[in-house]
Protein backbone atom coordinates (compact mmCIF):
# COMPACT_ATOMS: atom_id res chain seq x y z
CA UNK A 1 0.00 0.00 0.00
CA UNK A 2 3.02 2.54 0.42
CA UNK A 3 4.11 2.24 -2.91
CA UNK A 4 0.86 2.97 -4.67
CA UNK A 5 2.07 6.95 -4.00
CA UNK A 6 5.25 6.72 -5.48
CA UNK A 7 4.63 5.07 -8.32
CA UNK A 8 1.15 7.06 -8.71
CA UNK A 9 4.37 9.91 -8.33
CA UNK A 10 6.45 8.30 -10.84
CA UNK A 11 3.50 8.26 -13.35
CA UNK A 12 3.00 11.84 -13.02
CA UNK A 13 6.32 12.57 -13.58
CA UNK A 14 6.84 10.50 -16.50
CA UNK A 15 3.39 11.56 -18.04
CA UNK A 16 4.74 15.29 -17.50
CA UNK A 17 8.31 14.43 -19.04
CA UNK A 18 6.02 13.10 -22.09
CA UNK A 19 4.51 15.98 -22.47
CA UNK A 20 7.30 18.53 -22.18
CA UNK A 21 8.84 16.72 -24.65
CA UNK A 22 5.73 16.47 -27.09
CA UNK A 23 4.58 20.04 -26.61
CA UNK A 24 7.26 22.64 -27.33
CA UNK A 25 7.85 25.03 -24.88
CA UNK A 26 6.41 23.54 -22.16
CA UNK A 27 9.38 22.70 -20.32
CA UNK A 28 10.45 26.48 -21.07
CA UNK A 29 7.59 27.70 -19.23
CA UNK A 30 7.75 25.24 -16.19
CA UNK A 31 11.62 26.60 -15.41
CA UNK A 32 9.98 29.96 -15.63
CA UNK A 33 11.65 30.89 -19.03
CA UNK A 34 7.87 32.24 -19.99
CA UNK A 35 9.22 34.21 -22.57
CA UNK A 36 10.89 31.47 -24.62
CA UNK A 37 8.23 29.42 -24.11
CA UNK A 38 5.42 30.95 -25.63
CA UNK A 39 7.37 31.94 -28.63
CA UNK A 40 8.24 28.20 -28.77
CA UNK A 41 4.61 27.35 -28.34
CA UNK A 42 2.89 29.87 -30.35
CA UNK A 43 5.40 28.99 -33.75
CA UNK A 44 4.31 25.60 -33.12
CA UNK A 45 0.30 26.32 -32.71
CA UNK A 46 1.17 28.38 -35.91
CA UNK A 47 2.44 25.63 -38.32
CA UNK A 48 -0.43 23.01 -36.38
CA UNK A 49 -3.27 25.48 -37.69
CA UNK A 50 -1.50 25.95 -40.96
CA UNK A 51 -1.16 22.29 -41.52
CA UNK A 52 -4.87 21.95 -40.73
CA UNK A 53 -6.28 24.25 -42.61
CA UNK A 54 -4.58 23.55 -45.71
CA UNK A 55 -4.28 20.05 -45.49
CA UNK A 56 -5.80 19.82 -49.22
CA UNK A 57 -3.39 22.04 -50.29
CA UNK A 58 -0.68 20.23 -48.80
CA UNK A 59 -2.12 17.20 -50.39
CA UNK A 60 -1.96 18.76 -53.95
CA UNK A 61 2.14 19.35 -53.55
CA UNK A 62 2.39 16.10 -54.75
CA UNK A 63 0.25 16.03 -57.73
CA UNK A 64 0.64 19.94 -58.85
CA UNK A 65 4.35 19.24 -59.10
CA UNK A 66 5.05 23.53 -58.08
CA UNK A 67 8.21 24.41 -56.60
CA UNK A 68 6.28 27.29 -54.36
CA UNK A 69 4.61 24.23 -53.38
CA UNK A 70 7.23 22.19 -52.56
CA UNK A 71 9.00 25.31 -50.55
CA UNK A 72 5.94 25.88 -48.63
CA UNK A 73 6.18 22.04 -47.47
CA UNK A 74 9.90 21.96 -46.90
CA UNK A 75 9.16 25.27 -44.80
CA UNK A 76 6.04 24.37 -42.87
CA UNK A 77 8.44 20.54 -41.94
CA UNK A 78 11.45 22.82 -40.78
CA UNK A 79 10.14 25.29 -38.80
CA UNK A 80 7.77 22.44 -36.95
CA UNK A 81 11.16 20.28 -36.34
CA UNK A 82 13.24 23.48 -35.50
CA UNK A 83 10.66 23.90 -32.61
CA UNK A 84 11.19 20.27 -31.50
CA UNK A 85 14.90 20.17 -31.98
CA UNK A 86 15.59 24.03 -30.05
CA UNK A 87 12.72 23.30 -27.60
CA UNK A 88 14.32 19.82 -26.27
CA UNK A 89 17.99 21.06 -27.06
CA UNK A 90 17.82 25.28 -24.98
CA UNK A 91 15.54 23.46 -22.11
CA UNK A 92 18.46 20.72 -21.07
CA UNK A 93 21.02 23.82 -22.08
CA UNK A 94 20.13 27.14 -21.12
CA UNK A 95 22.88 29.48 -22.70
CA UNK A 96 25.05 31.06 -20.13
CA UNK A 97 25.32 34.65 -21.19
CA UNK A 98 26.74 36.42 -18.08
CA UNK A 99 29.91 38.29 -17.27
CA UNK A 100 32.61 35.62 -18.85
CA UNK A 101 30.33 34.38 -21.57
CA UNK A 102 31.27 35.14 -25.44
CA UNK A 103 30.75 38.76 -26.71
CA UNK A 104 27.94 37.20 -28.95
CA UNK A 105 26.35 35.94 -25.87
CA UNK A 106 26.14 38.56 -23.96
CA UNK A 107 24.91 40.92 -27.12
CA UNK A 108 21.72 38.27 -27.62
CA UNK A 109 21.16 38.62 -23.91
CA UNK A 110 21.33 42.80 -24.74
CA UNK A 111 19.30 42.25 -27.44
CA UNK A 112 16.41 39.98 -25.55
CA UNK A 113 16.36 43.00 -23.20
CA UNK A 114 14.92 44.65 -25.64
CA UNK A 115 11.45 44.07 -26.24
CA UNK A 116 10.76 46.82 -29.27
CA UNK A 117 13.75 44.64 -30.70
CA UNK A 118 12.24 41.68 -29.90
CA UNK A 119 9.04 42.88 -31.65
CA UNK A 120 10.79 43.92 -34.49
CA UNK A 121 12.30 40.68 -34.69
CA UNK A 122 8.89 38.29 -34.18
CA UNK A 123 7.40 40.67 -37.15
CA UNK A 124 10.60 39.94 -39.38
CA UNK A 125 9.93 36.07 -38.66
CA UNK A 126 6.63 36.32 -39.19
CA UNK A 127 7.13 37.77 -42.45
CA UNK A 128 9.55 35.40 -43.97
CA UNK A 129 7.12 32.52 -42.81
CA UNK A 130 4.01 34.17 -44.58
CA UNK A 131 6.40 34.54 -47.56
CA UNK A 132 7.73 31.38 -47.81
CA UNK A 133 3.97 29.25 -46.86
CA UNK A 134 2.29 31.30 -49.19
CA UNK A 135 0.50 29.01 -51.57
CA UNK A 136 -0.77 27.26 -48.09
CA UNK A 137 -2.38 30.42 -46.59
CA UNK A 138 -4.56 31.39 -49.76
CA UNK A 139 -6.50 29.64 -52.45
CA UNK A 140 -6.17 32.18 -55.35
CA UNK A 141 -3.40 32.46 -57.63
CA UNK A 142 -1.22 36.17 -57.68
CA UNK A 143 -2.00 36.94 -61.80
CA UNK A 144 -5.11 35.42 -62.63
CA UNK A 145 -7.95 36.91 -64.24
CA UNK A 146 -11.18 35.68 -63.43
CA UNK A 147 -14.86 37.42 -64.11
CA UNK A 148 -14.24 40.79 -64.18
CA UNK A 149 -17.10 42.31 -64.11
CA UNK A 150 -18.36 40.43 -60.83
CA UNK A 151 -15.22 39.99 -58.81
CA UNK A 152 -13.63 43.60 -59.45
CA UNK A 153 -13.34 46.06 -56.51
CA UNK A 154 -14.96 43.84 -54.03
CA UNK A 155 -14.58 45.11 -50.54
CA UNK A 156 -12.58 42.59 -47.71
CA UNK A 157 -14.49 40.32 -46.55
CA UNK A 158 -14.46 36.44 -45.44
CA UNK A 159 -13.39 35.74 -48.85
CA UNK A 160 -11.23 38.09 -49.50
CA UNK A 161 -9.69 39.34 -46.25
CA UNK A 162 -8.23 42.47 -48.40
CA UNK A 163 -10.18 43.01 -51.24
CA UNK A 164 -10.17 42.38 -54.93
CA UNK A 165 -8.50 44.76 -57.51
CA UNK A 166 -9.77 46.45 -60.60
CA UNK A 167 -9.00 42.85 -62.61
CA UNK A 168 -10.71 40.87 -60.08
CA UNK A 169 -7.68 39.28 -57.81
CA UNK A 170 -7.18 38.64 -54.65
CA UNK A 171 -5.42 41.19 -52.94
CA UNK A 172 -4.35 39.41 -49.86
CA UNK A 173 -2.67 36.90 -52.46
CA UNK A 174 -1.02 39.34 -54.53
CA UNK A 175 0.74 41.16 -51.20
CA UNK A 176 1.51 37.75 -50.36
CA UNK A 177 3.70 36.68 -53.45
CA UNK A 178 4.50 40.54 -53.61
CA UNK A 179 6.29 40.04 -50.68
CA UNK A 180 8.28 36.89 -52.32
CA UNK A 181 10.18 39.93 -54.22
CA UNK A 182 10.08 42.15 -52.44
CA UNK A 183 12.08 40.93 -49.25
CA UNK A 184 14.10 38.41 -51.54
CA UNK A 185 15.91 41.63 -53.41
CA UNK A 186 16.07 43.06 -50.36
CA UNK A 187 17.99 40.06 -48.77
CA UNK A 188 20.20 39.36 -52.00
CA UNK A 189 21.04 43.14 -52.76
CA UNK A 190 21.79 43.43 -48.91
CA UNK A 191 24.19 40.43 -49.32
CA UNK A 192 26.07 41.67 -52.36
CA UNK A 193 26.35 45.30 -51.27
CA UNK A 194 27.46 43.97 -47.77
CA UNK A 195 30.17 41.79 -49.42
CA UNK A 196 31.35 44.38 -51.30
CA UNK A 197 30.95 47.16 -48.64
CA UNK A 198 33.22 45.55 -46.12
CA UNK A 199 35.68 44.35 -48.64
CA UNK A 200 36.66 47.29 -50.28
CA UNK A 201 36.35 49.32 -46.98
CA UNK A 202 38.44 46.49 -45.33
CA UNK A 203 41.32 47.07 -48.06
CA UNK A 204 41.21 50.71 -47.83
CA UNK A 205 41.13 50.83 -44.17
CA UNK A 206 44.06 48.55 -43.96
CA UNK A 207 46.35 49.68 -46.29
CA UNK A 208 45.85 53.10 -46.45
CA UNK A 209 47.58 55.68 -48.61
CA UNK A 210 47.39 55.88 -52.43
CA UNK A 211 44.99 52.98 -52.45
CA UNK A 212 42.74 54.25 -49.79
CA UNK A 213 42.25 57.65 -51.82
CA UNK A 214 41.74 56.25 -54.78
CA UNK A 215 38.65 53.92 -53.29
CA UNK A 216 37.74 56.65 -51.12
CA UNK A 217 37.04 58.99 -54.22
CA UNK A 218 35.46 56.17 -55.67
CA UNK A 219 32.90 56.14 -52.67
CA UNK A 220 32.62 59.90 -52.53
CA UNK A 221 32.02 59.97 -56.15
CA UNK A 222 29.14 57.35 -56.01
CA UNK A 223 27.48 58.74 -53.29
CA UNK A 224 27.29 62.21 -54.31
CA UNK A 225 24.64 60.49 -57.49
CA UNK A 226 21.29 61.43 -56.79
CA UNK A 227 20.89 57.63 -55.93
CA UNK A 228 17.13 57.27 -57.33
CA UNK A 229 18.15 59.10 -60.13
CA UNK A 230 21.32 56.74 -60.70
CA UNK A 231 18.99 53.63 -60.28
CA UNK A 232 16.26 54.43 -62.81
CA UNK A 233 19.43 55.38 -65.42
CA UNK A 234 21.00 52.63 -65.39
CA UNK A 235 17.58 50.58 -64.75
CA UNK A 236 16.56 52.05 -68.06
CA UNK A 237 19.63 50.81 -69.74
CA UNK A 238 18.73 47.48 -69.56
CA UNK A 239 15.23 45.73 -70.24
CA UNK A 240 13.95 45.66 -66.02
CA UNK A 241 13.98 42.18 -64.81
CA UNK A 242 14.27 40.41 -61.35
CA UNK A 243 18.08 40.24 -62.00
CA UNK A 244 18.81 43.01 -63.44
CA UNK A 245 17.32 45.20 -60.43
CA UNK A 246 18.91 42.73 -57.96
CA UNK A 247 22.54 43.32 -59.14
CA UNK A 248 21.61 47.31 -59.59
CA UNK A 249 20.74 47.49 -55.94
CA UNK A 250 23.45 45.46 -54.61
CA UNK A 251 26.35 47.54 -56.77
CA UNK A 252 25.01 50.98 -56.40
CA UNK A 253 24.50 50.86 -51.86
CA UNK A 254 27.77 49.48 -50.76
CA UNK A 255 29.43 53.24 -50.64
CA UNK A 256 27.77 54.02 -47.33
CA UNK A 257 29.06 50.29 -45.58
CA UNK A 258 32.57 50.55 -47.02
CA UNK A 259 32.86 54.01 -45.25
CA UNK A 260 31.74 52.67 -42.10
CA UNK A 261 34.38 49.17 -42.40
CA UNK A 262 37.57 51.60 -43.30
CA UNK A 263 36.43 53.86 -40.24
CA UNK A 264 36.72 50.21 -37.78
CA UNK A 265 39.83 48.70 -39.57
CA UNK A 266 41.68 52.39 -39.36
CA UNK A 267 41.57 52.17 -35.42
CA UNK A 268 41.88 47.87 -35.62
CA UNK A 269 45.05 48.50 -38.11
CA UNK A 270 47.10 49.67 -34.96
CA UNK A 271 46.27 47.25 -32.44
CA UNK A 272 48.48 44.64 -30.85
CA UNK A 273 47.25 41.97 -32.06
CA UNK A 274 47.51 43.20 -35.51
CA UNK A 275 50.65 44.19 -34.43
CA UNK A 276 51.58 40.60 -33.44
CA UNK A 277 50.28 38.92 -36.55
CA UNK A 278 52.64 41.66 -39.07
CA UNK A 279 55.46 40.58 -36.33
CA UNK A 280 54.74 36.88 -37.31
CA UNK A 281 55.08 36.92 -41.01
CA UNK A 282 51.24 36.92 -41.92
CA UNK A 283 50.04 38.13 -45.26
CA UNK A 284 47.88 41.27 -45.43
CA UNK A 285 45.23 38.81 -47.43
CA UNK A 286 45.53 36.85 -44.04
CA UNK A 287 45.22 39.66 -41.30
CA UNK A 288 42.46 40.81 -43.10
CA UNK A 289 40.48 37.89 -43.48
CA UNK A 290 41.43 36.34 -40.17
CA UNK A 291 41.56 39.06 -37.77
CA UNK A 292 40.17 42.04 -38.73
CA UNK A 293 37.18 41.28 -40.54
CA UNK A 294 35.63 39.31 -37.46
CA UNK A 295 36.35 42.17 -35.52
CA UNK A 296 33.95 44.66 -37.66
CA UNK A 297 31.01 42.24 -38.30
CA UNK A 298 29.02 44.02 -35.44
CA UNK A 299 29.17 47.35 -37.16
CA UNK A 300 28.58 45.52 -40.50
CA UNK A 301 25.12 43.43 -39.26
CA UNK A 302 23.80 46.53 -37.93
CA UNK A 303 24.28 48.06 -41.29
CA UNK A 304 22.72 45.16 -43.13
CA UNK A 305 19.72 45.19 -41.36
CA UNK A 306 19.04 48.99 -41.25
CA UNK A 307 19.99 48.54 -45.19
CA UNK A 308 17.51 45.81 -45.88
CA UNK A 309 14.47 48.19 -45.06
CA UNK A 310 15.96 51.04 -47.10
CA UNK A 311 15.96 48.68 -50.30
CA UNK A 312 12.71 47.59 -49.77
CA UNK A 313 11.59 50.97 -50.09
CA UNK A 314 13.76 51.70 -53.00
CA UNK A 315 12.37 49.13 -55.20
CA UNK A 316 8.67 49.70 -54.07
CA UNK A 317 9.65 53.34 -55.53
CA UNK A 318 10.84 51.79 -58.46
CA UNK A 319 8.52 49.24 -58.75
CA UNK A 320 5.84 52.03 -58.70
CA UNK A 321 7.10 54.18 -61.21
CA UNK A 322 7.39 51.05 -63.32
CA UNK A 323 11.34 50.46 -63.07
CA UNK A 324 11.45 47.40 -61.34
CA UNK A 325 10.03 44.00 -61.52
CA UNK A 326 7.96 43.38 -65.03
CA UNK A 327 3.98 42.56 -65.01
CA UNK A 328 2.39 40.90 -64.35
CA UNK A 329 4.44 40.04 -61.33
CA UNK A 330 3.36 41.19 -58.06
CA UNK A 331 5.52 43.96 -55.90
CA UNK A 332 4.40 45.81 -53.35
CA UNK A 333 5.35 49.27 -55.44
CA UNK A 334 3.28 47.76 -58.58
CA UNK A 335 -0.11 46.31 -56.73
CA UNK A 336 -0.19 50.26 -54.78
CA UNK A 337 0.70 51.64 -58.58
CA UNK A 338 -2.52 49.43 -59.73
CA UNK A 339 -4.82 51.24 -57.51
CA UNK A 340 -3.85 54.92 -57.32
CA UNK A 341 -6.57 54.97 -59.67
CA UNK A 342 -9.70 54.16 -57.62
CA UNK A 343 -8.39 55.61 -53.96
CA UNK A 344 -11.01 56.75 -53.09
CA UNK A 345 -13.61 54.06 -54.49
CA UNK A 346 -11.44 50.97 -53.12
CA UNK A 347 -8.80 52.12 -50.61
CA UNK A 348 -8.10 48.66 -49.92
CA UNK A 349 -5.90 48.46 -53.30
CA UNK A 350 -3.49 50.96 -52.17
CA UNK A 351 -3.90 50.78 -48.10
CA UNK A 352 -2.80 47.08 -47.12
CA UNK A 353 0.43 47.24 -49.31
CA UNK A 354 1.43 50.13 -47.88
CA UNK A 355 0.96 49.05 -44.99
CA UNK A 356 2.87 45.71 -45.30
CA UNK A 357 5.86 48.09 -46.70
CA UNK A 358 5.38 50.41 -43.39
CA UNK A 359 5.38 47.39 -41.09
CA UNK A 360 8.34 45.62 -42.73
CA UNK A 361 10.58 48.74 -42.71
CA UNK A 362 10.12 49.56 -39.12
CA UNK A 363 10.51 45.71 -38.28
CA UNK A 364 13.78 45.99 -39.96
CA UNK A 365 14.99 49.44 -38.41
CA UNK A 366 13.52 47.86 -34.71
CA UNK A 367 16.06 44.99 -35.20
CA UNK A 368 19.02 47.38 -36.53
CA UNK A 369 18.20 49.55 -33.79
CA UNK A 370 18.46 46.89 -31.11
CA UNK A 371 21.08 45.22 -32.47
CA UNK A 372 23.34 48.94 -32.71
CA UNK A 373 22.77 49.01 -29.02
CA UNK A 374 23.28 45.68 -27.87
CA UNK A 375 26.78 45.04 -29.79
CA UNK A 376 27.74 48.72 -28.63
CA UNK A 377 30.02 47.79 -25.43
CA UNK A 378 29.33 51.55 -24.32
CA UNK A 379 25.58 50.91 -24.01
CA UNK A 380 25.70 47.77 -22.02
CA UNK A 381 24.79 48.16 -17.89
Amino acid sequence: MNDMPERSGEIRHRALRLLMALIPGLAHLRQGHTHAGLSLLGLALSMITVSIFANERIQATFTAGRLDYWVALLTLAVTLGLTWVVSGVSSRHRLDARVGGSQWAIAWLGFKQNRVAMLGLYLMIALYLATLLGPFLTGYEPSVIGDIAATRHLPPSVEHLMGTDKFGRDVFTRVLYGARISLSIGFIAVTISITLGTAIGAVSGYFGGAVDTVLMRLVDTLISFPRLVLLITVIALFEPSLLIVIVVLGFTLWPSTARIVRGEVLSLREREFILAARALGLNSPRIILRHIVPNVLGPVIVAATLGLGNIILIEAGLSYLGFSVPLPTPTWGNIINDGREAMLQAWWVTTFPGLAIVITVVAFNLVGDGLRDALDPRLRT
